[in-house]
């Protein structure tokens, strides 16, 4: 994600659970936009039941703000991806400021990242994928993820995108559990129920 020239910081609140109402920072960059709160707010109101002590991958991570949201609500363990270094001190900035202990963030291109972890047998419960928009990004990370059989069966899958159709490009195996629209963004839940092999 190429850096802008501007050094001024942003923030986002993180809305519920141990780091209730404190404050991440993030620095401007193209193309990095945090999940409306919104948005996130919906989010884990469906996830209320199914987090806690879940294993979690933040792959394009930007702001941070969907894996620290699972820690504050009790994911035992998020790995934050994100390919700008600027970003990527952000969010180590914002797990020592908090104490989130299980928290671990790497410098990398996701689909990097995602070759590399194909060789291990780690697998998440819990996958957040809010890619840029522009380009084949998110098709390219769905395929990717599929493959690299990182995803534990029965785990699930957010994806945040424009508004159009996110069924078309998924995998016959990741079944909607829930979707909606907030203005141009449409957003959804995932279940993999089998594997697609």
């Amino acid at each position: 994600m190429p850096q802008s020239t501007s050094q001024n910081n942003n923030s986002v609140r993180i809305i519920a659970g141990e780091f209730r109402s404190r404050k991440l920072e993030f620095p401007s960059l193209e193309g990095l936009r945090p999940t409306a709160d919104r948005i996130r707010e919906t989010l884990f109101n469906w996830l209320q039941d199914s987090i806690a002590g879940e294993t979690c991958l933040d792959l394009f991570a930007g702001s941070g703000a969907l894996g620290f949201e699972a820690l504050s609500r009790g994911a035992s363990q998020v790995d934050f991806i994100e390919q700008s270094s600027s970003a990527v001190n952000s969010i180590r900035d914002n797990i020592e400021r908090l104490g989130a202990k299980h928290g671990n963030v790497y410098c990398s291109d996701a689909f990097e990242w995602l070759e590399r972890s194909a060789q291990d047998s780690k697998q998440y419960g819990l996958v957040f994928l809010d890619p840029p928009f522009k380009g084949e990004t998110l098709n390219r990370a769905i395929a990717k993820l599929e493959s690299a059989d990182l995803l534990r069966e029965g785990g699930l899958v957010y994806i945040e995108k424009e508004t159009q159709s996110i069924d078309a490009d998924l995998p016959s195996n990741w079944v909607e559990v829930k979707s909606k629209k907030a203005g141009l963004i449409q957003f959804g839940l995932y279940s993999i129920l089998r594997s697609n092999k």
